[in-house]
């Protein structure tokens, strides 16, 4: 089943994104707005980082972030991507393989030609796999 579903079937098509000199409050609030767990980062249209709501949540309630802190101080600049033709099942692997021992990669940043066509969430390949 993985095999035959591809990301394009199952990615979330409305990508929210935030630009790197975003200051870090303002993200989070953007975050939240929009019930998203990852924000690309863009610069205007090359993708130069990710933000999750995991990372500035945490670092917000525990106050580690001076007051002017910028999304483009705390990203993740080596973003993982993947193909709208690539299947769940190498998607699955993918997460799995770039996260650390402790954890996966629950968002990956979906690319076509060099452009952002989407985000795929590890959400949206259960929602995929109940259906």
């Amino acid at each position: 089943m993985l095999k035959n579903l591809k990301v394009r079937d199952v990615m979330t098509q409305k990508v929210i994104t935030v630009p790197p000199r975003e200051d870090v409050v303002f993200a989070f609030e953007k975050l939240m707005k929009y019930k998203v767990s990852a924000l690309p980062v863009v610069d205007g249209e090359e993708l130069v980082g990710i933000v999750t709501a995991t990372d500035l949540g945490h670092n917000l309630i525990l106050d580690k972030y001076e007051i002017g802190t910028t999304v483009e101080m705390v990203m993740v600049k080596d973003v993982v991507s993947v193909s709208p033709e690539d299947d769940l099942f190498s998607v699955i692997k993918k997460m799995n393989q770039s996260g650390s021992e402790k954890e996966i990669i629950n968002q990956l940043v979906v690319m076509d030609d060099g452009k952002i066509t989407g985000i795929i969430s590890d959400g949206d390949i259960i929602r995929a796999i109940k259906a």
